[in-house]
């Protein structure tokens, strides 16, 4: 059969607020960098094409950023109009040299990226596959840990009932964070969570970034005997010489990358040799279009796969790298979506629901508090 030409005719973006039921404190907040978080902010972009297949995408921001991100992308997105859908990196390169002026990370691209994953999304769901599956999946499944039952606002006691609830779950590993001002606090509470979960169980810390070079030593010194899966931003997300010579130092592994905001930022860490695993965020580093360019020299490079947060995207891309990797469990953003990833034995599932398999849910709708259309339904 043929190939029919299809065009994109309308495009709506936009931008919700999803309220969380408990303000989120990690190591930033105690040591007066930021405040607790009580929400999170995202741009959603759906595409119709002409032969009237649709894709939905999403791009997020945690405290600031959300505006600007959803202000970028109503200003860039009407030059998709017209265009074959199909078309993704020509069209990611025409949307981002229409906004070229703000530069090429940060606001500028992750607007795009709401754009780039709705693409990707309409593409699989044309072909009538998981977009795994378009991509290449070299497995149907991926081990799984959870991250927000771990946060430093949760005594010890609530943080193991979380992780006994999410290893209940199917869930396979948990995280839990560190980096408090008071760095005897933190080993306690890594040795209680190791006591509680036993030692069979995949156990990740989480710093946040508020070491400096001489604390993530000693404290990754100090770590070795509870057997981390790995130690994850010690220090500055853009201290690629600090994390290569901790890397280089320990035998637990170094985990950075979720707080860089384009390739070229994660092509220094890589060439640093910063870390053993590398965990890119989709929606931060301008989309799909750009977690592929990173993947693959990631994957060159002999680095595992965590990629950070939105594992309604990245468990696709997760699914599709070479090697095994692991995908972030957070139950955060279950109300914005109809359906439910299923969890088991450790790892989680790729949907057999073509593209990313999400749809948004009337609360999602509810929670909108923006929308702007370009072209004709």
């Amino acid at each position: 059969m043929a190939y029919t030409p299809d065009t994109i005719r309308h495009i709506r973006l936009s931008t919700a607020t999803l309220p969380l039921a408990t303000a989120i404190s990690d190591a930033k907040v105690f040591t007066g960098r930021q405040k607790p978080m009580t929400e999170v902010v995202f741009l959603f972009a759906e595409i119709t094409t002409e032969q009237g297949h649709e894709g939905v995408g999403f791009s997020y921001s945690k405290r600031a950023g959300g505006p600007a991100q959803y202000a970028h992308a109503r200003e860039v997105a009407e030059n998709a109009l017209g265009e074959d859908p199909n078309d993704i990196a020509k069209l990611y390169d025409k949307l981002l040299w229409a906004g070229a002026s703000v530069g090429r990370s940060g606001v500028a691209t992750q607007a795009l990226a709401a754009l780039d994953i709705a693409l990707y999304d309409l593409k699989a769901r044309r072909a009538r596959l998981p977009l795994a599956k378009l991509l290449g999946a070299h497995r149907d499944s991926v081990r799984t840990y959870n991250t927000s039952g771990g946060f430093l606002h949760a005594s010890v006691e609530e943080i193991t009932a979380r992780a006994d609830e999410s290893l209940a779950a199917g869930i396979g590993g948990i995280k839990i964070k560190v980096g408090l001002p008071d760095t005897a606090e933190d080993l306690r509470r890594v040795t209680a969570v190791r006591e509680h979960l036993g030692p069979d169980t995949p156990l990740m810390v989480d710093a946040n970034q508020q070491w400096d070079r001489a604390t993530a030593l000693r404290m990754g010194r100090r770590l070795e005997e509870f057997d981390l899966i790995w130690i994850e931003e010690p220090l500055d997300a853009y201290d690629a010489e600090g994390h290569a010579a901790l890397a280089s130092a320990l035998d637990t592994p170094i985990a950075t990358g979720e707080m860089l905001a384009s390739v070229a930022e994660h092509e220094r860490l890589i060439a640093a040799r910063a870390c053993d695993i590398i965990q890119p965020d989709a929606p931060r580093v301008g989309g799909i279009t750009q977690f592929l360019r990173l993947a693959g020299l990631a994957h060159h490079a002999g680095l595992t796969l965590a990629p950070h947060f939105a594992m309604e995207i990245h468990l696709h891309l997760a699914a599709a790298y070479p090697t095994e990797p692991w995908v972030e469990h957070f139950d955060w953003l279950n109300p914005l979506f109809e359906e439910r990833l299923e969890i088991a034995d450790g790892r989680m599932m790729v949907p057999d629901r073509p593209g990313l398999g999400i749809t948004l849910s009337e609360q999602a709708r509810a929670w909108t508090t923006e929308t702007v259309e370009f072209g004709t339904r």
